[in-house]
């Protein structure tokens, strides 16, 4: 009979529970926003959150134990929740959510708690003391990015906790030495949290621990040598920090490591022989320190690696042979070191290896032959090195082929025969070598090509109006080579080209007007060929474009006036050609235009004032034309022009009172009709010579002068005719009488004084007042 009671009283007291984690929850619901209720509607009032409600379940007794509501992109606060109505709460996990707001210090009342995911959430202030209490928990608070404040020390009272995330905190705090006493941590990740100072030594005391990500701070110091006491760990990253100094010896006896990534910091030092030990390690990245001396042989005990990246160090001397033992490597990055010799022939032994990146070093001889058997090929890297022979033809054998850099070598012979077909290509850089080939046979069509540089080579032929099928390229250079034939008026159907760089070849014909279709064009340089014809003025309908370089051709014609409005124009080089007419005066002071080069045509005509408005001009040539009349005054504001160049035209008159002309040479002003300043090799101008300004005062009191004269003329003239008519309407005074002095057979006097005096010369100066000369 007791024991029925007991029993009764037991299923009412949980039938009480159940019903106050119910309200507490649906309270908790009904503070949310609207749409973030409907994701709840299975959270009903009279039903039972252990059997219909999403995200909730119970033990054998219905008693709430875990929330998990991650991914559902709820909205709201935890303010409405009564944490002590959930006191076998033991997960809570509402990860990559929208929750706001602080962190109520009432979690603290969850005792039972042992999995806490609060992360991706805009919670704000700081983590509350009261979840330092709850020693049994796995706290994950990771990339909750509005939360700051330090590490407390009580984190040490937390003995029981086996997983810490605190990823993307800004806790701007050192790490506590109190870490150390974490004994049963096996998850660590503080990335990017702001965390300065130095790395604890106590850390080494974390012996259950199997995972440490102290990325993305600003740690610095030395990497402590206790590290090497984590026996367990499989997973160290120290990346993007200021550590220095030698890696620690130790460091290379954790044979349980398979991922190590040291990359980004400034550590110093040799690798030595002991790296073979770390025969469990699948990953390792050095890049971007200061490492220096030769790859150890030894690395070839790592047949586990599929990760190899010691980029951007100091690392010398050649390549190891034993490198060919990494069987299951996948990536092999050596770039920009100082490497030497040739690379080995055991590279062909890596039959997975998909990434391949030796540039930037000594590198030389031929490439092997073994690389054609590397059929999983991606990335092939081998620029800026001194490589000779021909490029591997099977690069693209397997068709997987994405990126093939090899610039700036001494490849010599065709491009490789494979490149034609292979269409997952979206790089080629062959640039500055000696291949050679008709370009309109090697290549084929690339929907995948977005930049391709075949500039300084051997190259001849047509220009394949197949590249306009290319609909992904973006950058089109084939410069200095000997290529002939027009330009394509089928290039304009790729319409996502910002570069065509087609200078220094053997080109003929006139421009395609269909270039003013490739909306995207921002640099267009076709010089130095043997175009010929007018400069389309569809030119002018490329609104980005900064580089228009079409200097060293046989075009004819004026400048286009719409080609000079462009409004992102930044650099405009059209000399030796043999265009015609006068400088339009179309351009706009507010264009960022800072390099003007008009030199070697048949232009004539003044400077036009516009030139002199343009603020951002640094660079003007405008030489070797038929250039007449004064420099305008416009020039004088030019502040930015350092250089300058209008030798060889007709100009006359003072040079401005401006920088680039004052330490300008002779050179930049020889063989021009009269120009004066104070430049070697020009003649002074006159002490007396009218300035400027004295000019434009005199031209103002000789118009109001003028204009009194003829008042005052007109007035006299009808006075005396009064007079006459009242005297003798006989006699009347003809107005050529008394004009005479004014007039001589119908000339202005002015236009006789121009003559007489030679145009103002000063031979004919007679005195100086304070507002100019006489």
């Amino acid at each position: 009979m007791v024991n029925v009671r007991y029993s009764r009283a037991m299923h009412a007291l949980v039938k009480v529970s159940s019903s106050s984690e119910a309200n507490a929850l649906l309270k908790w619901k009904a503070s949310l926003e609207n749409q973030s209720q409907v994701a709840l509607s299975s959270w009903k009032n009279g039903t039972s959150p252990c059997t219909t409600w999403t995200g909730i379940q119970c033990d054998k007794s219905n008693s709430v134990t875990t929330i998990s509501l991650e991914n559902n992109m709820l909205q709201g606060t935890l303010h409405a929740l009564d944490f002590s109505s959930l006191p076998n709460l033991l997960t809570f996990n509402i990860y990559n959510n929208l929750f706001h707001g602080i962190i109520p210090p009432q979690i603290g009342n969850i005792s039972k708690i042992n999995r806490l995911n609060f992360s991706l959430n805009p919670f704000h202030g700081s983590i509350p003391q009261q979840m330092w209490t709850l020693t049994s928990v796995s706290l994950d608070l990771s990339y909750c990015e509005n939360i700051a404040g330090p590490i407390p020390a009580s984190i040490a009272n937390l003995t029981n906790l086996s997983y810490l995330d605190l990823g993307g905190f800004n806790l701007n705090c050192t790490i506590p030495p109190g870490i150390g006493k974490l004994k049963n941590l096996a998850f660590l990740d503080f990335q990017s949290s702001n965390l300065f100072g130095s790395i604890p030594s106590k850390i080494g005391m974390l012996s259950n621990l199997e995972y440490l990500d102290l990325t993305g701070n600003t740690l610095s110091g030395n990497i402590p040598s206790t590290i090497a006491n984590l026996s367990r760990l499989n997973e160290l990253y120290l990346s993007n920090n200021t550590l220095s100094g030698p890696i620690p010896h130790s460091l290379w006896n954790m044979s349980n490591l398979t991922v190590l990534w040291l990359l980004s910091n400034q550590l110093s030092g040799t690798i030595p022989t002991s790296i073979g030990n770390l025969v469990n390690l699948e990953s390792l990245d050095l890049r971007h320190n200061q490492l220096s001396g030769s790859i150890p042989s030894t690395i070839g005990n790592m047949t586990m690696l599929t990760e190899l990246i010691l980029t951007n160090n100091s690392f010398s001397e050649s390549i190891p042979a034993s490198i060919g033992n990494l069987i299951n490597l996948e990536t092999l990055s050596l770039g920009q070191n100082s490497l030497s010799g040739s690379i080995p022939e055991t590279i062909g032994n890596l039959k997975g290896l998909f990434d391949l990146d030796l540039s930037t070093n000594m590198l030389s001889g031929n490439i092997p032959q073994a690389i054609n058997n590397l059929t999983n090929m991606i990335y092939f890297f081998v620029d800026n090195n001194g490589f000779n022979g021909h490029l591997p033809p099977q690069i693209c054998l397997g068709g997987s082929l994405q990126r093939l850099t090899a610039h700036i070598n001494h490849f010599t012979g065709p491009v490789p025969t494979s490149l034609k077909n292979c269409s997952s290509i979206l790089t080629i850089t062959l640039q500055d070598n000696h291949l050679e080939g008709d370009i309109s046979q090697i290549f084929g069509v690339y929907p995948n090509l977005n930049y391709i540089d075949l500039s300084n080579n051997k190259f001849y032929g047509q220009i394949s109006p197949n590249w306009g099928k290319c609909n992904s390229l973006q950058v089109f250079i084939i410069a200095k080579n000997n290529n002939s034939g027009g330009i394509s008026p089928q290039i304009a159907e790729a319409t996502n080209l910002g570069r065509l760089h087609l200078f220094s070849n053997q080109l003929t014909g006139n421009i395609p007007k269909e270039l003013g279709k490739m909306k995207n064009l921002v640099e267009l340089k076709i010089g130095n060929n043997h175009l010929s014809g007018k400069i389309p003025s569809e030119i002018g309908l490329l609104q980005g474009l900064s580089l228009l370089h079409l200097g060293g051709n046989d075009l004819t014609g004026n400048i286009p006036k719409k080609v000079v409005q462009l409004p992102k124009l930044l650099e405009l080089k059209l000399s030796n050609n043999k265009l015609e007419g006068s400088i339009p005066s179309d351009f706009n002071s507010l264009q960022p235009l800072y390099f003007l080069d008009l030199s070697g045509n048949l232009l004539n005509g003044t400077i036009p004032r516009v030139l002199g408005e343009l603020k951002q001009l640094r660079w003007l040539n405008l030489s070797r034309n038929n250039l007449s009349g004064n420099i305008p005054s416009s020039f004088d504001g030019m502040s930015a022009l350092i250089s300058v160049n209008i030798s060889y035209n007709q100009l006359d008159g003072p040079l401005p009172d401006n920088r680039a002309f004052v330490n300008a040479s002779i050179e930049s002003f020889k063989n021009n009709k009269g120009l004066c300043g104070n430049v070697t090799g020009l003649v002074s101008c006159p002490s007396s010579s009218p300035s400027r300004k004295s000019h434009k005062v005199l031209l103002v009191i000789f118009g109001v002068l003028a204009l009194a004269l003829s008042v005052i003329s007109v007035s006299v003239y009808i006075l005396c005719r009064k007079t006459r008519k009242k005297e003798d309407p006989a006699k009347e005074m003809q107005p050529g009488e008394l004009f005479s002095i004014w007039r001589h057979d119908g000339k202005m006097a002015f236009e006789a004084i121009i003559e007489a005096t030679n145009n103002f010369d000063d031979n004919y100066l007679i005195g100086i007042g304070g507002q100019g000369s006489v």
